[in-house]
């Protein structure tokens, strides 16, 4: 059906153009032969026709990805492959050509790396459901997925939409380029690399089978990447699915099941988890209602905390910035889940520990007190309170710099309020 014409369209010059510009917005690391981001386009200027000229004879061979070990919130760590910038760009090409062609087929309930849909979409058919009696919830954990994936499978699966052998070979090229581990090179029998620009189109492939299964069942479930709840009425119903599903993925599929962390669970236990948010009844309503979760919420207390250390000799309008920056993209993401009375004890205390930093940064009494009266302290509390025994902490909780350093200077300086941003948000 797409024969030769899908390798013209992945090499077609405003295609290859729209995946240059695209790595070059997605910036990040060089891979394994050290080619920057910055540099890419000197060298794609240099050898575009010569890379087409490869890929066409299928004499193009992808560069091992360069392992990275990121790590995760709640320890451990994630395992990244940074594939080189002119391989991201192949792949990026190849993905804007497949993603139209195989979205048609993805499930409504699949929200993850599609376009048009959002984190927050799943979560709100997860709401929908649970308020229609399906709340006990199976929370499947696949081990390890992107470093399990069959690529027999997998291939088997793109080929019965994809009937062009060019673009066959060249997937099953990236999926087998292998991993630079430092300075060992590791081939990839299995697995596809978490971090290239194909990875979550080859994903959401994958599990799509998942996602037909389940709807073929009639189960109600809500699906991100590798993120799958499944809402039943019933333990009884959730017990029997849990057994059921995970047979599949493990027999079917290939895949592994993580036994301890799959359960069966409700809305509102603390362990329960998705894509970040956490669910509670809310009685007087009688509905479910999502929030961020404690983990979430203790990750964002973490960063900010992190952006005002006391011992930080930075500028404190980038400062801000910073913390702007993280402020903005947490409650953007969260900003469906109930978390005002939250926001106002986050408040609260990023401006305290600002108020530390900046009487950390103004050091010696001297400059202390020509900074209070310039707020408008008089001179004689300028003069006394720049000599204070109290530590720095202290001194940022008491009256001396909540009622110089105030809150309404300080939004005048830039910080932006939580609440606010929140409340301008819902407006």
């Amino acid at each position: 059906m797409y024969e030769r014409k899908l390798l013209d369209r992945i090499l077609d010059r405003d295609n290859l153009n729209r995946a240059f510009k695209q790595v070059k917005k997605n910036k990040g690391a060089a891979g394994v032969d050290g080619m920057t981001v910055e540099e890419l386009g000197g060298y794609m200027a240099l050898n575009k026709e010569e890379l087409i000229s490869q890929i066409r004879q299928r004499k193009y061979q992808p560069s091992p990805v360069l392992r990275v070990e990121i790590p995760k919130p709640n320890g451990g760590v994630r395992l990244l492959g940074i594939p080189t910038v002119k391989d991201r760009v192949i792949q990026q090409a190849l993905a804007q050509i497949l993603t139209p062609i195989f979205d048609k087929k993805f499930s409504e309930y699949s929200y993850g790396f599609r376009p048009k849909r959002y984190a927050e979409m799943a979560i709100l058919q997860t709401l929908e459901y649970l308020n229609d009696g399906h709340d006990w919830i199976v929370d499947i954990d696949l081990e390890r997925f992107f470093d399990t994936v069959n690529h027999d499978r997998l291939i088997n699966l793109v080929s019965r939409t994809v009937d062009d052998g060019d673009v066959i070979s060249l997937i099953r090229k990236f999926l087998v380029s292998g991993v630079q581990i430092e300075e060992d090179y590791k081939e990839t029998v299995i697995g596809t690399p978490q971090g290239g620009n194909l990875s979550p189109l080859l994903s959401n492939i994958m599990l799509n089978e998942l996602d037909m299964e389940l709807e073929n069942r009639g189960l109600r479930f809500v699906r991100y990447a590798d993120d799958c709840i499944i809402m039943v009425k019933s333990e009884m119903a959730a017990k029997r699915v849990m057994r059921s599903v995970t047979k599949f993925i493990n027999e079917k599929l290939g895949l592994i099941v993580n036994t301890t962390k799959t359960k069966v669970t409700r809305p509102n236990d603390p362990s329960m988890k998705f894509l970040g948010f956490g669910f509670f009844k809310d009685y007087q309503m009688g509905i479910y209602k999502a929030k961020p979760h404690q983990k979430s919420v203790e990750n964002f207390k973490y960063k900010l905390k992190q952006l005002t250390r006391k011992n930080w000799s930075i500028d404190t309008k980038y400062q801000v910035e910073r913390i702007n920056q993280v402020i903005r993209g947490w409650i953007n993401y969260f900003k469906i889940g109930y978390m005002k009375k939250l926001l106002g004890g986050i408040d609260s205390h990023t401006r305290v520990r600002l108020r530390m930093c900046i009487w950390k940064k103004w050091k010696t009494a001297k400059n202390r007190r020509k900074n209070l009266i310039k707020l408008g302290m008089n001179k004689y509390n300028a003069y006394k309170y720049s000599h204070t025994s109290k530590g720095v902490t202290r001194t940022a909780y008491s009256w001396i710099l909540t009622t110089t350093i105030t809150n309404k200077r300080l939004a005048k300086f830039g910080l932006i309020s939580c609440v606010e941003h929140y409340n301008k948000i819902h407006a």
